[in-house]
């Protein structure tokens, strides 16, 4: 082998790693190792004042997992928490999917304006927007009710499903409806059979930026919401802080992050298939 191509493998080995290390680095740090403190957590005994009971006196245990089995109170409250991140998505795409288009459609120079338009809430506190709205629903008598929580999710949440949509609906060739067109399809044919199949990876990706927040979300319910809009973050964030039972916390957060890796999961398998196509 002839000494210029081994240089060039080492060095398109070391770019690669020097590439991936970091981000690699990053998931190690930051997800794996919490995920495993809280995994090893979710098998040990509340101390008697709250937090981890001393391992050399309690070993590990399964009590949490089986006080959340035995309970319907936690299925329910887990279902209530998908239905909620679920017909926020829904709501996000059906919002965001027309704003997109209309970006997408207008001149180069308002284009870029209303992109910075949807990310322009980001440049405010996210508890300052959220107060905003207790101040708009309150006099609207929505405050501390599911219409203000689902409202209060559909706003934080929508410039994720909006920036995929605009990020996929740019790409799309024009020559395509117009070749649909000149075969007769009508608008709403034209839509359904080249825009909306065309669109379906951004679908996808918003759909999971969105309903992944949204299932672990637990400011907006309790601010918007109340007492009597539970949600599994916020029952998580109890168990924690109020309650005390670590382990507790621990077995739901740990349920929690597999129910969300599962529906990542799915969405990226959906969206792989869509590329295929």
């Amino acid at each position: 082998m002839p000494a210029s191509s081994s240089r060039t493998d080492r060095s398109a080995r070391l770019t690669r790693w020097l590439v991936t290390l970091p981000p690699a680095l990053f998931l190690v740090v930051f997800f794996l190792i919490p995920a495993l403190i809280m995994a090893a957590a979710s098998f040990r005994e509340p101390g008697e004042f709250g937090g981890l009971a001393p391992l050399a006196e309690r070993g590990f245990s399964l009590d949490a997992y089986r006080f959340v089995l035995d309970d319907v109170i936690y299925a329910w409250i887990l279902a209530k928490s998908f239905a909620v991140a679920g017909l926020t998505t829904l709501l996000c795409l059906v919002l965001a999917y027309p704003l997109a288009v209309l970006i997408v459609r207008s001149p180069k120079r308002r284009r870029d304006l209303l992109v910075l338009l949807v990310i322009l809430p980001f440049a405010s506190n996210f508890l300052i927007r959220i107060y905003a709205w207790m101040i708009i629903l309150g006099p609207l008598d929505l405050l501390y009710s599911p219409v203000a929580v689902i409202v209060g999710m559909v706003y934080v949440h929508l410039p994720f499903m909006i920036l995929p949509l605009y990020t996929n609906l740019e790409k799309h060739d024009p020559a395509l409806l117009e070749a649909a067109q000149d075969l007769g399809a009508g608008g709403w044919a034209r839509f359904w059979c080249v825009t909306w199949p065309l669109s379906l990876p951004g679908v996808l990706s918003g759909s999971a930026l969105v309903f992944i927040p949204v299932l672990g979300m637990f400011a907006v319910p309790e601010l918007l919401g109340g007492t009597g809009d539970l949600l599994i973050g916020n029952l998580i964030k109890e168990q924690f802080l109020d309650n005390r039972d670590w382990p507790l916390g621990a077995a739901l957060s740990l349920l929690l992050t597999l129910a969300v890796l599962a529906v990542a999961g799915l969405s990226s398998a959906l969206t792989r298939n869509r590329g295929q196509m």
